[in-house]
Parts: structure tokens; sequence; C-alpha cells
């Protein structure tokens, strides 16, 4: 027998009650920051061509590499490796089968999250 309610229920009724765990906003964040990173790096290797391809051309990417927004790449983008790394360092933890625990997976991840912060601003002090 059909059912004829079908078509009154959600598709997706989790999606409506799921709540975000700190592990799989932290799971996002580190492909996002992956891709971010591959677009800095983009940047820069444009950069770099720039400065081996002429003055003219080089004066073009300069100006932009070193604008506010430049600046800003540059900025997220040393947030993104160091946020980057440490979820490296906290996925190898875990594929050794240590601190799988949900107390300690949490914790993990925001040490992610604020071990990033701080050792960037401690970066843009030191640089």
């Amino acid at each position: 027998m059909a059912d004829v309610n079908r078509g009154n229920r959600p598709l997706s009724p989790h999606l409506s009650i799921y709540r975000p765990q700190i592990t799989s906003l932290t799971s996002i964040l580190t492909r996002i920051t992956g891709n971010a990173l591959v677009v800095a790096g983009l940047m820069i290797v444009w950069w770099f061509l720039a400065a081996s391809s002429g003055p003219e051309y080089f004066a073009v990417a300069n100006g932009f590499v070193t604008s506010w927004f430049g600046d800003l790449v540059l900025t997220l983008s040393v947030l993104g490796l160091w946020y980057h790394t440490l979820a490296g360092i906290r996925h190898l933890i875990w594929d050794n089968a240590m601190m799988l625990e949900l107390g300690l997976a949490e914790k993990l991840g925001w040490g992610c999250l604020i071990g990033s912060v701080v050792l960037t601003v401690l970066t843009l002090l030191i640089v």
C-alpha cells in the first residue's frame, strides 16, 4: 500500500535535528583550509613567476600581493597553515588509536582551533 503522507514528510529529517559537533566542524574546516592553502599557494607561485618574467609584470603582481587584500590572504593563509598542521597532528594521534574518546576528541578539536589562533598571533609578532 502506498504511503499517502509521503509528500508531507521531510526528505532528511536528521538535518533538522542534527547538532553540529566540534569534531565534525573541525573535520570540515580541515578540508576548507586545505583548499584555501592551494589558492594561497597559487598566488605565491604567481608572484614568483612574475618576478622571473620581468620588472613590469612583477610590479603588477607585487602590487597585488602587498596590497591590503594580499596581506589579508597571506595572514589567513598563516592561520590556515597552522590549523591544517595541528589538525594533521590530531589525525596522526587518532591513526594510532589514541584519544578517541568523545571528551578527549573534543579537547583535541578545541586545541586545534585555539592553538592555530595562538600560533598565528605568535608568527605574526615574530615575523
